[in-house]
């Protein structure tokens, strides 16, 4: 593939990276502004985030299914283009139950986008530089979660909460045109009918959808509530069936032989905690800026943006770094910097100092640029070739279910904390201090001990020799 336009190849995927990571946490800074609109309480608005994070996960395990019948330039460029309408019908929707079903059209396409980038990059270049490859992709990845924020505020202040889907629009139909452009040699890639793995997607899926519902669902009942129960009891019961059919089945929907391979666990497990430590805190920060410190919309959003300049500053340079020395020591940095900027975020209150929060996010910043492209580039290397994309796939999945899992999880504290607060006779204010203080600690913890399986990832990133034979031919 020496012809093969890689930067045209490479600034298409950043452009379906960036229009879905810009997705994900735009959302979020308008959360307040639409639970006042659709007059719902916090917990109700909250599944504006989950009913993504739900269906982009439920759609994740297909991707290697789909790479194989339809190929790469087939399932990219549909992935953008069913996520570009989902965000026009987002855009449109008029009260929670008509913008939640938009958001699960939007993630049908968005769920496709992460897993098929990564394989893409495995495919098209060199293992010796693939993590500065995924410094660059990941630079893309991150951009778009971190002007999210600020680009949210702005325009949800300016222009009103619809403008932060309508914003994809232009983005999504660039892309698809650069996909036409530069993407075509995909098109070369060979296609596997494989058979589909109906009983263990459904089993699967069922097990996603009642784990992550039942969670959600248990801040208003309660986790001990008989409904709650019976929910998590079925999660259960899908995970083990799950289990035995595709231990047995030739052509599983995912390879459980790969959770055999320690390398790989060790990634994954860095994945799962770290998303339910930064999603929950993300989800958390709107409401200290907005109603805690009195910042606007587009005030708290431009707070955010020094989290996006360190961040987008880090990122090639830790691509690098992982190429030549590794992915563990600099991922273990980068957690740790997380952790604390967790803590610092625990500490500001209503009279706290715009610099107080402009230094805990350029911590946060430099946490976040330190440890997402040596991850990336460390779960990558730890398989083989052929299971690159089913890795990708894995890895993007789980990490969605630990941000779902991390935004129910803080939500149920916090709000738990709050009432306990108010019943003790504390004002509201303070109450709803308390309760955002006890999130912050929560993701702080589940940083420290995420730690323990970084220490476990490998200390030298692989290179994959194999795999860069079909490149250079």
């Amino acid at each position: 593939m020496r012809d093969v336009n890689r930067t045209g190849i490479l600034i298409v995927i950043i452009m379906g990276t960036i229009m879905a990571g810009i997705d994900s946490s735009i959302v979020n800074i308008s959360l307040p502004v639409m639970s006042r609109q659709f007059n719902c309480t916090l917990d109700e608005i909250e599944w504006v985030i989950t009913v993504y994070m739900l269906s982009f996960s439920v759609l994740m395990p297909l991707t290697n299914w789909l790479k194989n019948r339809i190929g790469f330039f087939n399932l990219y460029l549909g992935a953008i283009s069913i996520f570009t309408i989902g965000s026009l019908m987002c855009a449109l929707s008029d009260n929670l139950p008509s913008l939640l079903a938009a958001r699960v059209i939007q993630a049908l396409g968005g769920g496709a986008m992460a897993p098929t980038s990564m394989a893409i990059i495995s495919y098209v270049f060199p293992s010796r530089i693939r993590g500065t490859i995924l410094g660059w992709w990941g630079l893309g990845n991150l951009v778009g979660p971190a002007i999210g924020p600020t680009l949210g505020g702005i325009l949800t202040e300016k222009f009103g909460w619809p403008s932060i889907f309508y914003i994809n629009l232009p983005i999504g139909i660039l892309t698809v045109y650069l996909a036409f452009r530069y993407l075509g040699i995909l098109r070369k890639q060979p296609k596997i009918k494989l058979p589909f793995d109906l009983a263990g997607f459904t089993a699967l899926t069922i097990f996603l959808v009642c784990l992550q519902y039942g969670i959600a669902k248990a801040e208003r009942v309660g986790i001990t509530s008989p409904q709650i129960l019976i929910i998590l009891s079925i999660a259960l019961l899908a995970l083990i069936a799950f289990v035995g059919i595709d231990r047995r089945v030739k052509t599983p929907i995912i390879d459980l032989h790969l959770f055999e391979n320690y390398s790989f666990v060790s990634c994954i497990l860095v994945t799962i905690s770290r998303a339910a430590a930064l999603f929950g805190g993300l989800f958390l920060m709107p409401f200290l800026l907005q109603e805690q410190m009195g910042y606007s919309e587009g005030m708290s959003g431009l707070l955010i943006l020094p989290n996006s300049v360190f961040m987008a500053a880090l990122m090639p340079f830790a691509g690098r770094w992982s190429d030549k020395h590794g992915s563990r020591e600099i991922s273990l940095m980068g957690i740790l910097l997380l952790a604390v900027s967790m803590f610092l975020f625990a500490r500001l209150d209503s009279h706290s100092g715009m610099q107080s929060v402009i230094i805990t996010m350029v911590i946060r910043g430099l946490g976040m640029g330190l440890l997402l492209a040596p991850l990336n580039a460390a779960t990558l290397s730890a398989v083989r070739p052929e299971e690159v994309t089913m890795a990708s796939s894995i890895s993007t999945l789980m990490q969605q279910v630990g941000g779902a899992l991390g935004i129910a999880m803080l939500a149920i504290i916090t709000q738990a904390t709050y009432n306990e607060n108010v019943l003790a006779g504390v004002s509201n204010m303070r109450a709803h201090h308390l309760a955002l203080r006890q999130g912050f600690h929560i993701s702080m913890i589940i940083l420290l001990v995420t730690l323990i399986p970084a220490w476990f990832m490998p200390r030298r990133n692989v290179v994959l020799k194999e795999a860069d034979k079909h490149i250079d031919t």
